[in-house]
């Protein structure tokens, strides 16, 4: 195992005395590299692996207090703080993890990872495969949400954690906290679901299969092989973004932010009508998708969405979800959303009687927010003050410190 020392902040970065209320500071990521070979559920095998990590805290001498989050599709490690080489980079879950935040760093000792096959800074189709010296590219194995456990369980043996306080995910991350749960049961204490799901529904694997297709149908994809010829496709990367990110959010949001606008007239004064941008809407979703295609790797996006795709702990259980966690030991924290239609509360419900079978402690909440799937990123003070009890519960089962700052949503 070899773990390469994080960076040094750059000069660029902000000075601390600058920095927000409630933030983790300025942060850099470990690459943590493991040597042993990893067997994957498809049938290969990584002789070895690097993880990027995030950590934020201070683990207590009795290496209990230790905190699991997992992100969702294109997110990564960077789960709280200002990035020392980014100064504009500020965690993807920033709102929710930091000194007196619903995750209380000043109590909890949190660890963001990068998945296995991301484009973050892990070992993924990116990174160069040993046994030809090019870029794995399309030909990086399959993987499972499973795999990343077993890959984060060597992790957590790293830090000399045995069991987590808790494992904490949203969407993608939620699954993956879940699974957690199910294959590691006596090394999660907590396990905090939001906005998640124990398997894709048909139409949820359709829009993924669509985001994929126009991934593979760009010129520019080449097979999956487009390192090679200095190219990206990225105009299949941002058709499968602006998919995605219509089902992050819900159609009240959209009605507020765009509503029917349409874009100023031309010089004439007329609405010229043709195929480019006429409504604000289509120039939001094209600056969005046009964005991710600049940062995100289109091989970790096939990648990601089928192990999306692949989850089902209930498949070799005949489809019974409550047979399939029989064997869990976690509490849990289930949280859903109103007008989250990608992963509407009824998938949560159906998790949540599963669990209550199996005589599982379970605590369920239903926010309602207007902002769909992407609801689970944003600080609703309603949803964080959920969390947020439900970690002092947490705490006081560990006898962790009292809370020392205010800045959580509780104080």
């Amino acid at each position: 195992m070899t773990v390469i020392s994080p960076s040094q902040p750059s000069a660029a970065s902000p000075p601390t005395d600058v920095l927000p209320a409630g933030s983790v500071g300025i942060v850099s990521p470990e690459f943590i590299a493991f040597d042993e070979p990893l067997a994957l559920a498809g049938g290969q095998v990584l002789n070895g692996y690097t993880l990027a990590v995030e950590t934020y805290g201070e683990l207590n001498t009795q290496r209990s207090n230790a905190v699991l989050i997992c992100h969702a599709l294109n997110a990564s490690h960077h789960v709280a703080g200002i990035d020392a080489d980014q100064p504009d980079s500020i965690g993807w879950w920033d709102n929710m993890v930091g000194p007196g935040k619903a995750v209380d760093t000043d109590r909890f000792f949190v660890i963001g990872v990068n998945n296995l096959g991301s484009c973050f800074g892990s070992t993924g189709p990116l990174s160069i495969n040993p046994d030809t010296g090019s870029p794995w590219g399309a030909s990086f194995p399959l993987l499972t949400v499973e795999d990343w456990v077993h890959a984060q369980a060597r992790l957590a043996d790293y830090f000399g954690i045995a069991k987590f306080a808790a494992v904490m995910g949203g969407s993608l991350g939620g699954m993956q906290a879940l699974s957690w749960a199910i294959t590691c049961p006596e090394r999660v204490g907590d396990c905090i679901v939001v906005a998640s799901t124990a398997r894709l529904s048909a139409q949820n694997i359709a829009f993924n299969e669509v985001a994929r297709r126009a991934i593979i149908t760009d010129p520019d994809f080449r097979g999956g092989n487009y390192y090679e010829y200095g190219v990206v496709p990225t105009h299949g990367l941002s058709v499968a973004r602006m998919v995605g990110h219509i089902t992050y959010q819900s159609d009240e949001v959209m009605a507020e932010k765009f509503g029917r606008t349409q874009r100023a007239p031309g010089p004439d004064g007329a609405f010229h009508y043709n195929y480019d941008v006429e409504f604000e809407v289509e120039s939001y979703l094209r600056y969005q998708g046009e964005k991710f295609s600049r940062y995100f790797d289109a091989n970790t996006y096939l990648l990601l969405t089928r192990a999306l795709d692949y989850f089902d702990p209930a498949r070799d259980c005949g489809g019974d979800l409550a047979q399939a966690l029989r064997d869990v030991q976690a509490r849990f924290l289930v949280v859903s959303f109103t007008t989250d239609w990608r992963f509407a509360p009824e998938h949560s419900h159906e998790l949540v009687r599963a669990l209550l079978k199996n005589k599982r402690e379970v605590t369920y909440a239903e926010i309602n927010a207007s902002h769909g799937h992407d609801a689970f990123l944003l600080g609703d003070r309603r949803y964080h003050a959920v969390v947020q009890g439900y970690y002092d519960q947490i705490a006081a089962r560990l006898s962790l410190p009292a809370r020392a700052h205010t800045t959580g949503v509780l104080a």
